[in-house]
């Protein structure tokens, strides 16, 4: 459809819209009387058509429903059209002895698709055996004035399915509400996002976790290495920050006295988009007392295959071209080990950034020359193993000084007690034995001022209060972060973030 003719589409129900306001219908009523949807009117009378249930005659039992008109077919005296609720879509039908020659008219010469009307009736079965509403009164809901993006109809064993034309990516994303309102598979997503918190909170709210929230707008940022997005409050007069992690908030709670903890909400980082970054995403994070990293590793693969099986009714999903296993145990890989079997570099060969550097040189491998020894060995990883773990896998041991909240390994201090989970070649989760002693924590701090320039974006503010915390005494615990997108993108077997996110960051239109 051009331009023009949706410009022509829309004038004439314009004029429509007109037309009743003329005649003293209301468009847009403030009240509706809904006793049904499609799916508990069918259920009711597939149950009276059984004899399950007793009462009325099937005819006599009257239900209200209301929804999208989405196919009409006048024919005269009488006319058929689609409803469409949020739950399923339902034949009607309309019969001028009925409802009479004037509202037959007003159907069919001032109703459009998209329309959301109110439905008065019983359901029948036509001579086709086809379940459908027999129509005594009707009311406009809602005029529609765009007309939606048309969508084709497709017998499939017996069963009408709809294919959306509305394919355009971009399109989809800048106009979502017209996406979910003609695309089925799209609604489908994110319903099943929608069943995936539900599952991560019923998963933690079984083994005692607390539910909590923490602050979004902070004094100070950190628990991440990312950069935040500023804000300001005017009458306090002060900078602000956007949390890039629920961690030090969350951790705060553990000297509390609480010692199950999560939060499932928003983290925001200023930072690139890709098809598996959104400035703006969904994490879980939990910390749990007296929990190292093995044991959030042995229950991080217990949660998502509890998740899988709870919205999917399965452990096995297919993503990106692969069917992935998903039910413990998840392939563990020593960080030293994958490295040195993927590149032939023993990291811990070379403890300092110089000595790894060389070695990168010597087998021909571009690193970032000013990054730290970490960093190095992240990018290694990153480069080397994380595309190749389609199937679960933990990678565990990483460096110390790109992971300044986590716990050292005994009698190694360049080595931390973290773990990362990865499926379908991306990060999933990432995880620590929590550093719980005030000053290494300090001394990591300071470590990281001086290691980092001024103006890079992983340099992070010393949290003075967050110290005083840990001072007073915090348990051992074990933490964990999750992409919640990511999870979702997995178990919908899409490889775009902005497929699972309602509403997607993009450029400009003009910058596009």
């Amino acid at each position: 459809m051009t331009d023009k003719d949706s410009n022509i589409l829309e004038q004439t129900r314009l004029e429509k819209l007109h037309r009743l306001r003329g005649a003293g219908i209301e468009p847009y009523p403030a009240r509706s009387q809904v006793t049904h949807s499609t799916t508990s009117a069918m259920d009711q009378f597939l149950a009276l058509e059984n004899g399950t249930e007793t009462g009325a005659e099937v005819e006599k039992a009257i239900v209200t429903l209301a929804g999208r008109l989405r196919s009409m077919r006048p024919m005269g005296k009488i006319s058929f059209a689609h409803l469409e609720d949020g739950y399923g879509r339902l034949q009607i039908f309309l019969r001028v002895n009925d409802i009479g020659q004037e509202q037959m008219d007003l159907f069919s010469h001032e109703l459009d698709l998209g329309d959301f009307i109110q439905v008065t009736g019983y359901i029948f079965r036509t001579k086709t055996g086809e379940a459908t509403l027999y129509v005594q009164s009707f009311i406009l809901l809602a005029k529609s004035i765009l007309p939606l993006p048309p969508a084709k109809d497709e017998v499939v064993d017996g069963e009408i399915v709809r294919h959306a034309t509305l394919t355009d990516p971009e399109v989809r994303y800048r106009q979502r509400y017209a996406d979910l309102a003609v695309n089925p598979d799209t609604r489908r997503i994110f319903q099943l996002r929608a069943e995936t918190v539900r599952a991560l909170r019923r998963f933690l709210d079984q083994r005692d976790f607390i539910e909590v929230e923490t602050p979004i707008l902070q004094p100070i940022y950190g628990g991440a290495a990312a950069r935040p997005f500023v804000t300001h409050h005017n009458q306090l007069k002060q900078d602000l920050f956007l949390r890039i992690s629920f961690e030090l908030y969350l951790k705060r709670l553990l000297v509390g006295g609480f010692e199950r903890v999560y939060e499932i909400g928003r983290d925001f980082r200023n930072e690139g988009v890709s098809f598996k970054h959104n400035p703006e995403f969904t994490q879980l994070e939990y910390y749990q007392a007296y929990a190292d990293y093995l044991k959030i590793m042995e229950q991080t693969e217990q949660m998502v295959a509890f998740v899988a099986q709870e919205v999917l009714g399965t452990t096995l999903v297919k993503f990106d071209g692969h069917e992935i296993e998903l039910a413990p145990p998840w392939k563990r890989v020593e960080m030293r080990q994958g490295i040195l079997d993927a590149t032939g570099i023993d990291i811990h060969l070379h403890r300092d950034a110089a000595s790894l550097k060389q070695a990168l040189e010597a087998r021909g491998i571009k690193h970032n020359p000013n990054a730290t020894r970490g960093k190095l060995i992240d990018g290694l990883l990153s480069e080397y193993l994380e595309p190749t773990f389609i199937q679960p896998t933990f990678v565990y041991n990483y460096p110390r000084d790109i992971s300044p909240l986590a716990k050292s390994m005994p009698g190694d201090p360049q080595t931390v007690e973290r773990f990362e989970g990865y499926i379908g070649g991306m990060e999933l989760c990432n995880a620590f034995t929590e550093l719980n002693d005030p000053l290494d924590q300090e001394a990591r701090f300071l470590e990281m001022g001086r290691e980092y320039a001024a103006d890079d974006e992983e340099s992070n503010p010393l949290d003075e209060d967050y110290l005083r915390a840990m001072s007073y005494g915090m348990p051992p615990n074990g933490g964990f972060g999750m992409g919640v997108d990511r999870l979702v993108m997995l178990l919908a077997g899409v490889h775009s973030i902005r497929e699972v996110i309602l509403f997607p960051h993009l450029r400009n239109r003009d910058e596009a």
